[in-house]
């Protein structure tokens, strides 16, 4: 029996997210996201991206964009991060590589600060758990509301039989990343085993 999300991944052209055996589809996920915030610092609203090795297997990646947006789809009906995050494929005429993440994960926590509101949404195998809510106004920050997305998602281990992160690898990844010539701080830490050892590649 497929999983939640799983087989419509399998099934649409361009959303092969890598093996899930040797480690790259795992680390294919944290690029995804990585990506999504370099897209905002490249266009001039994102100079921060923190990546973080949570305890328990969980990964976090945050910036300081604006925000993925909340507002209701014209056609959909529904706030257009769950239209990314749920319902197509391909949204907004591209690949909606943000779909492919909470499809492969066990479950997936997002918050976005964006209009001086903090949203927040849970979803456990590609599904919405609840909608999406407002938790209240955007703490301020160098006086003015916080802005940014930050995604914490854990990966499915049905689906990834190796789900252990490394650190040197995503280190590499992100000494490649075109935000450098952006002068944004990258700042990647690890926070398993106890530890918090954190890696600022940019300052």
């Amino acid at each position: 029996m497929a999983l939640d999300g799983i087989d419509v991944v399998q099934r649409r052209p361009g959303m092969y997210v890598g093996d899930t055996a040797d480690g790259t589809g795992l680390h294919r996920m944290i690029e995804v996201l990585v990506d999504n915030a370099v897209d905002e610092a490249l266009a001039g609203f994102c100079d921060r991206l923190d990546i973080v090795l949570n305890a328990g297997g969980s990964v976090t990646v945050r910036d300081n964009g604006r925000g993925i947006p909340t507002d209701i789809h014209p056609s959909e009906g529904i706030p257009a991060v769950e239209l990314l995050m749920t319902r197509l494929s391909y949204a907004f005429g591209q690949p909606s590589w943000l779909f492919v993440v909470n499809a492969l994960s066990e479950w997936l926590q997002l918050r976005v600060w964006r209009n001086g509101k903090e949203h927040g949404m849970r979803f456990r195998r590609g599904r919405c758990e609840a909608p999406l809510s407002t938790v209240g106004d955007a703490e301020i920050v160098d006086g003015t509301p916080r802005r940014g997305t930050e995604i914490t998602f854990c990966p499915n281990s049905e689906v990834f039989s190796n789900v252990v992160f490394d650190l040197a690898g995503i280190e590499h990844h992100l000494r490649k990343l075109p935000v450098f010539k952006a002068g944004v701080t990258v700042v990647l830490s690890d926070r398993r085993n106890g530890g918090n050892n954190e890696i600022t590649l940019r300052i």
